[in-house]
C-alpha cells in the first residue's frame, strides 16, 4: 500500500495527460468535421481531403487513447506509487473511445 508521502505514479501521469490532449483533439475534429459537413454545399465528400485528413487525425487520436489506456493500466499496478493519475486516465481514455464509438453507431444509423 502507498502511505500518504507516496509520489504519483508516473506512468499514471502520463497516461492522463494523453488522454486528456487525445480527447481533446479528438472532440475539436469531430466539430472540425461537423463544420465542414454544414458548411460545404451538399455536404463533405468522402473522397475530399478534408475528410481524409479528418479521419487519419481521428485514427491518430485513437491511437493517443490506446496509448493512454496501457499506461494507465501500467500506472494502476506500480507498487508504492500513487494511482490517482492512472485511474484517471483509464476513464477518459475509455470515455472517449466509447464516446466515439456512439457517433459512429448514430451516424450510420441515420
Amino acid at each position: 500500500m502507498h502511505t500518504p508521502h507516496s509520489p504519483h505514479s508516473g506512468m499514471g501521469i502520463a497516461s492522463f495527460i494523453t488522454a486528456v490532449g487525445g480527447a481533446l483533439l479528438m472532440l475539436g475534429l469531430i466539430v472540425l468535421a461537423g463544420v465542414i459537413e454544414t458548411t460545404t454545399p451538399g455536404g463533405m465528400e468522402e473522397t475530399s481531403m478534408s475528410a481524409i485528413l479528418v479521419g487519419l487525425g481521428l485514427m491518430c487520436t485513437a491511437l493517443m487513447q490506446l496509448v493512454a489506456f496501457g499506461l494507465g493500466v501500467a500506472g494502476a499496478f506500480q507498487a508504492d506509487r500513487r494511482r490517482v493519475f492512472a485511474i484517471l486516465g483509464l476513464v477518459i481514455s475509455i470515455g472517449s473511445m466509447l464516446g466515439v464509438v456512439l457517433l459512429m453507431i448514430i451516424g450510420s444509423l441515420s
